[in-house]
């Protein structure tokens, strides 16, 4: 499919990353001069651009201009699916309505993703995190009285892969019917879909629920723990036979003891339970730990940063590169087999081609380019 991507920062360039990684050609639409606000993001957000926008291509547009807006209707002839993150009623202003954009291709697929979807609070603009306190999201993350992000943009990411599950479903449903459809996403709605098991535990227990992290989760040994070594391991022990298995491998005293034969025993105990087995694996080294814990079939994790994920045996043959020129480096790509490495391109990299693949003259470009359209 032909995909155009007009978005900023995460979640549009996100559903475009992941059509792209799928092998769709995606052109991502910018402001002459300017471009995605991501281009100019820097410190812990530098990377944004880079990883969000490989294997793109870049047409720059402004819709503030006549012929601008005839380029993009051109280019909407050609397409098979529109992306649109910006502001509410941006692409309306520029009088590049969905009405009429239908009209000018009706088997056009348009994501509209927006902070809110339609309803009361449809025109008000919005972020990740706002979205995520709103949601309470923050709340369930956090502490008490101090509620916290998650540690990536979740709910833009999330909402551009609730997108292209309905690009996609969209796409299958025009095989037959040859029509496109208008897809109203919201980043409120996504998010309060994450939350979504908190509230029926809410109306479950008639009362409400501490931070997830207050509440200790559902098992008794669900937590953190530090070897011999100065290894920070998390580990999670969730039936009674691993329990019991468990309990052997590291010799507890107390794997007999009727008072932890079940969860629900084990999780009334849950401290003194904790400080038993922290200081048990606080004489292991970790390698010897992980074999118990493999060999028991209980899962595990050592506390990783992001980036330890380079050099992880799972994960670093399945990185991609990105980058421009020499300047290449490795990141995740979508986890399905098959993504491909690529460049992101630079500014208006295809304005040119593809200009004249709608049917410019190279004299009409450069007038283009002088009178500030392209």
């Amino acid at each position: 499919m032909r995909v155009i991507e007009i978005g900023h920062i995460v979640a549009g360039p996100t559903a475009g990353l992941i059509l792209s990684d799928l092998g769709h050609e995606v052109i991502k639409v910018e402001q002459p001069g300017k471009g995605d606000i991501s281009r100019h993001l820097s410190g812990t957000s530098s990377g944004t651009f880079p990883y969000f926008n490989r294997n793109k291509k870049s047409l720059t547009l402004n819709f503030g201009t006549e012929s601008g807006r005839e380029i993009f209707k051109r280019l909407i002839k050609t397409a098979d699916v529109l992306i649109d993150n910006l502001g509410f009623g941006s692409l309306e202003r520029a009088g590049l309505p969905y009405q009429e954009l239908s009209t000018i291709n009706p088997a056009l697929i348009y994501l509209s993703l927006k902070g809110y979807g339609s309803g009361p609070y449809e025109e008000r603009k919005s972020l990740d995190y706002p979205i995520e306190v709103h949601t309470g999201l923050a709340y369930m993350t956090g502490l008490i009285g101090r509620p916290m992000r998650v540690g990536t943009s979740i709910v833009d990411i999330t909402s551009a892969m609730f997108g292209v599950i309905a690009i996609l479903d969209a796409a299958n449903a025009r095989m037959i019917s040859g029509k496109g459809k208008f897809i109203d996403l919201g980043m409120f709605e996504t998010s309060s879909f994450l939350v979504g098991q908190h509230i029926a535990s809410y109306q479950v227990n008639g009362k409400p629920l501490k931070p997830i992290n207050e509440e200790g989760f559902a098992w008794a040994i669900y937590d953190f723990f530090k070897t011999i070594d100065n290894r920070e391991i998390f580990i999670a022990v969730t039936t009674d036979s691993q329990w019991r298995n468990f309990c052997k491998a590291i010799k507890l005293e107390l794997c007999d003891n009727e008072e932890y034969f079940t969860n629900e025993k084990r999780y009334s105990k849950r401290q003194e339970l904790l400080e038993i087995v922290s200081k048990v694996i606080s004489q292991l080294l970790y390698n010897d730990l992980e074999k118990i814990l493999n060999d028991n079939n209980i899962a595990y994790a050592l506390l990783n940063t992001p980036w330890d994920l380079l050099d992880d045996p799972q994960m670093s043959r399945k990185m991609v590169f990105t980058g421009r020129g020499s300047n290449k480096f490795r990141v995740p790509s979508i986890p399905i087999e098959g993504a491909k490495s690529g460049e992101y391109p630079f500014l208006g990299q295809n304005t040119d081609e593809l200009l004249e693949e709608l049917g410019y003259k190279k004299e009409n470009i450069e007038i283009f380019k002088k009178n500030g359209t392209v």
